[in-house]
């Protein structure tokens, strides 16, 4: 059951930057812990980063740090993955997670998930 949207996936040119949204039904993600998974074409699903009041932000995957972060905004009850000088290799089905009471402890436990959305990143 899909319980969070995610969007802003499409094609990009590699060095290029894109923003993605997970909006959540109904509740702000302030209190919450928010993790961004990604699984590459015919590879299994990694975590990318994750973020919560009391972790602030823990990347994941080496490959994204110094151009991966995130924001939010709370009146949209709206969570961003913005992602800068993109590679090709950066192409997949990325998702976002979250839970009010887990942390970003690895392996972390979320309960709410995203459908996914496509990310596609060309050389």
């Amino acid at each position: 059951e899909v319980q969070l949207v995610e969007s802003g996936g499409g094609l990009v040119q590699a060095g290029g930057s894109l923003r993605l949204s997970c909006t959540a039904p109904d509740f702000t993600f302030d209190d919450y812990a928010v993790a961004w998974f990604r699984q590459a074409p015919g590879k299994g699903r990694e975590g990318v980063l994750c973020t919560s009041r009391n972790d602030g932000l823990r990347y994941y995957s080496d490959d994204v740090k110094d151009r991966f972060t995130v924001s939010r905004d709370n009146g949209k009850m709206t969570t961003y993955l913005e992602m800068n000088d993109l590679r090709p290799e950066d192409t997949a089905v990325y998702y976002c997670a979250a839970d009010r009471f887990s942390g970003c402890g690895w392996p972390p436990n979320m309960f709410y998930w995203g459908q996914g959305t496509k990310v596609t990143v060309s050389s």
